[in-house]
């Protein structure tokens, strides 16, 4: 599977008025491989586009979806298990839902890289092996 993407990358790359607009857009439209969307993040999208009326967005997001060209990732119980102990370990942060799952799919998958803006919380998260992810952009 490909990049693992959290709701931030995707909001800029659909927002034409983001400063991060460029560069996400740039970032997603370079890989080899369709991103991975871990199912929480769909959600979370969806309410930031409605919340700036950008349904438009949302639907040619979708369709994007459905033509492949982002591969989704779902939760399973053990999954998340997992991101619950992820915000407990962070409870000082705190680390939102979405953040841990993303984070626990990138582990599931083996995945060391992860597409984010949130650099406050990413860059403190660490696998099981107590290695960080890296994240792009830079």
């Amino acid at each position: 599977m490909g990049l693992v993407v959290d709701t931030s990358v995707l909001y800029a790359s659909l927002d034409t008025g983001d400063r991060d607009h460029e560069r996400c857009v740039a970032l997603l439209d370079d890989l080899s491989e369709p991103p991975v969307i871990p199912s929480p993040v769909l959600v979370e999208l969806d309410q930031l586009l409605a919340r700036r009326n950008a349904q438009n967005a949302w639907f040619r997001f979708c369709d994007a979806v459905a033509r492949g060209a982002y591969a989704l990732f779902d939760a399973t119980p053990p999954l998340v298990a997992r991101a619950s102990e992820i915000q407990r370990r962070y409870s000082d942060m705190p680390i939102g839902y979405v953040d841990a799952f993303v984070f626990v799919t990138c582990e599931a998958l083996g995945e060391m890289t992860v597409a984010t803006l949130d650099h406050r919380h990413f860059s403190v998260l660490r696998t099981k092996r107590r290695k960080a992810l890296t994240i792009v952009p830079d």
